[in-house]
């Protein structure tokens, strides 16, 4: 068998076009080699294959069986190493049949995601988009593996050694229901503790956030009535009671059954990130879909 870790690649495009000119002197003038070049590449060629290929004949060389044999094999193999090491072709959306898996939270699926897709559709309506949970701990792993091609994640937090691209910076600010009788106004600190609050606990039952430090560091506390997994679930446990949250600032306004009003403590806010992995980085459908997503934020 031939060793292919010792074969140079020049010698089998030589082979090549020697297979389709059967003459030496066109076969130098299509490779731009000289036709002392050319004889060489044929004699390392024939040692290779232990066959002469080539034989002079009436009318130029004609090839023998074994080079009749490499033909088209030779032929096709050389199409595809060409076309796997060409410039990656431009992407047309219109014409696209990606699919795109992306990592996100409901409140990425609601805050990115959902102004992102009525464009998307628009766009690239080939196109599909699975959107899976967000698992933190994984998603290093699997944009690595090709499982996610995108995740939204804050930057605390967001793992290390990943492209990434801010989206926004997020506030909080208290909501609930827009016929709310103690948010008819700001509140103040002591009312603010008097309310019943909803939390969202990502790791499921926990009942203290972010807010609760910064009420703990100013010596007060709040009532928290409810803990939940799910931000979309705080919105419909916001309009149904008069329980009420800190919620993040693109969640919850505009939206007609909510009151939103400024919070009468400082709760520090956190910057959204899209995060890939460095094997897309150049991918022109991948930047295709990051620019879009990108410029689909609403400010």
């Amino acid at each position: 068998m031939v060793n292919l870790r010792s074969l140079d690649l020049n010698l089998l495009v030589t082979l090549d076009v020697l297979l389709a000119e059967h003459n030496v002197t066109r076969a130098a003038e299509r490779l731009h080699f000289s036709q002392p070049s050319i004889s060489v590449h044929l004699a390392k060629l024939r040692d290779i294959f232990g066959d002469p290929l080539l034989l002079p004949g009436p009318r130029g060389m004609r090839p023998t069986a074994r080079a009749e044999a490499l033909r088209e094999p030779l032929r096709q193999a050389l199409e595809a190493l060409s076309l796997a090491v060409s410039p990656a072709a431009a992407f047309d959306p219109a014409q696209a049949t990606n699919t795109w898996r992306v990592a996100a939270t409901d409140y990425g699926e609601s805050t990115i995601l959902l102004p992102a897709m009525a464009g998307l559709r628009r766009a690239a309506p080939g196109t599909r988009l699975a959107v899976l949970e967000m698992a933190p701990p994984h998603i290093a792993r699997q944009a690595e593996q090709g499982i996610i091609d995108l995740a939204f994640h804050t930057t605390d937090g967001a793992p290390p050694g990943m492209r990434h691209r801010l989206l926004f910076k997020e506030r909080y600010v208290l909501a609930g229901r827009a016929g709310h009788p103690r948010l008819q106004r700001k509140p103040t600190l002591k009312q603010f503790c008097e309310l019943e609050h909803v939390i969202v606990s990502p790791d499921g039952g926990g009942f203290s956030g972010v807010t609760d430090k910064v009420l703990a560091d100013a010596g007060m506390a709040r009532r928290v009535a409810l803990s939940v997994p799910h931000f979309l679930f705080v919105i419909s446990a916001l309009t149904s009671t008069d329980l009420v949250a800190m919620a993040p600032e693109r969640l919850v306004r505009h939206n007609p059954a909510l009151r939103v009003v400024a919070p009468p403590v400082a709760v520090p806010g956190y910057e959204m990130t899209m995060l890939w992995h460095e094997r897309s980085q150049r991918d022109p459908a991948h930047q295709w879909l990051r620019e879009h997503i990108a410029a689909s934020i609403n400010p």
